[in-house]
């Protein structure tokens, strides 16, 4: 299929009015504690990474590190941050049925992390975000895109940034594919979190402002041990398309709604980013064929996935690269636009450097304005990227994917949302 880039008039944009940017994760209680080790200025910007490794995520782990150990490796090539190489420490976030991040996050500020790039979901993110504040140290996810980081407490400005779009607008997308599909009766089955709820909020809102039908929503418990009922639901709704909202657990889910006479070859089926991953090996070939997904994110260049390649050859997904590559330059340009690399500093500079200045688009090129004591705006290879007041994306693009034979995904589209 042909690959093309646009900007779509989102009907549930028209819907809601105005976006909200807040990614993958689920809700989990904050853990709050404070940790010993403070980020401050000792002459050496130094990264820690909090990214999947393992758990429900693990499949966007790869591409994740490859974009942090990238930008790391082309900081350092073009001479570092204020005259010294830039330090990555890698840790496992794991997932919240596991509960490794707060330890994790803990031996990264022990390491001197001034900058902590993750977690990739949003219910880690939850789990340290405090403590990765208390420390004064800077949070930067690649990936979250859960609402909460926009809302309440963390409304103003403080120290957590992304640079992935909101669920409010993969949601927005999603009912927008659908409509085009000629979908009127569209079951959604989803995980019974915040990243299902609202995903499946802003997809019901958008199908029925265009006037179709949410034939049923279902949710499930993060930690089911039975999907029986909930695919009984969907079966009984008479869908015309099945949306599902998950993560790993899809693997179980498609068998047992194939079971029940609406899986994907007798019901169009439609994936998230949660669990857009490679299925050529857990489900039977051609089982996927035809499926499409949705993936936060701009059309990364050839260029940048050749060399995501050479610091990883085992590459099979590109998705979030782009993102975590960018949060490492956008941090690193602002450590010295603030000429210093204590977190609290950093976060001073993180939006200036993305907005209302001289148009730069690698380090090496920013690196020579800021020193020259321009201004700059950094558009990356994630796309813009400028930052709002709360640290979130104002602009974001999002990929549309599909399956192939081979239960293999291939990006078709990209669509393009101001918020």
């Amino acid at each position: 299929m042909k690959r093309s880039t646009r900007t779509m008039r989102l009907a549930s944009i028209a819907a809601a009015g105005v976006l909200v940017l807040a990614a993958c994760g689920g809700d989990s209680d904050d853990d709050g504690g404070d940790s010993a080790a403070q980020s401050e200025a000792d002459g050496v910007l130094t990264f820690g990474s909090l990214l999947p490794q393992t758990g429900s995520l693990a499949f966007l782990g790869p591409p994740e590190f490859a974009g942090v150990d990238l930008a790391v490796e082309e900081i350092n090539e073009a001479g570092g941050v204020l005259g010294e190489d830039v330090v990555h420490v890698k840790g496992d976030s794991g997932d919240t049925d596991s509960g490794i991040a707060p330890d994790e996050t803990d031996r990264l500020l022990d390491a001197g992390a001034d900058v902590i790039i993750g977690a990739a979901s949003s219910g880690v993110s939850m789990t340290v975000i405090d403590k990765i504040m208390n420390a004064g140290a800077v949070m930067f996810s690649p990936a979250n895109t859960s609402t909460s980081f926009d809302e309440g407490d963390y409304a103003e400005p403080d120290l957590y940034f992304r640079t992935a779009p909101s669920d409010i607008l993969q949601g927005a997308v999603l009912s927008n594919l659908l409509i085009q599909d000629g979908k009127q009766n569209v079951a959604i089955l989803a995980r019974q979190d915040s990243y299902g709820e609202t995903l499946a909020e802003q997809v019901g809102e958008g199908l029925e402002a265009a006037g179709s039908t949410v034939a049923a929503t279902v949710f499930y418990g993060e930690n089911a041990q039975s999907y029986d009922s909930q695919v009984a639901d969907i079966a009984a709704s008479d869908p015309d398309a099945v949306l599902l909202i998950a993560f790993e657990e899809t693997t179980t889910i498609i068998p047992q709604l194939v079971s029940a006479g609406v899986g994907p070859q007798a019901v169009d089926t439609y994936f998230v980013d949660g669990n857009t991953a490679d299925y050529s090996e857990t489900l039977d070939a051609g089982l996927l064929e035809g499926v499409k997904g949705t993936i936060p994110g701009a059309d990364s260049s050839q260029d940048f996935k050749d060399r995501l390649l050479e610091i990883d050859p085992d590459l099979d997904s590109f998705a979030y690269a782009a993102e975590s590559y960018d949060a490492v330059i956008v941090s690193a340009l602002a450590a010295i636009a603030a000429d210093s690399d204590a977190g609290s500093d950093i976060a001073e500079e993180i939006v200036n450097v993305t907005r209302d200045g001289e148009k730069c688009t690698t380090f090496a090129e920013c690196k020579e304005l800021l020193e020259a004591g321009e201004d700059i705006d950094y558009d990356g290879v994630s796309g813009p990227i400028e930052l709002g007041e709360t640290g979130s994306p104002t602009a974001a693009s999002i990929g549309i994917y599909e399956y192939d034979g081979n239960n293999q995904i291939e990006a078709v589209d990209f669509i393009d949302g101001n918020i």
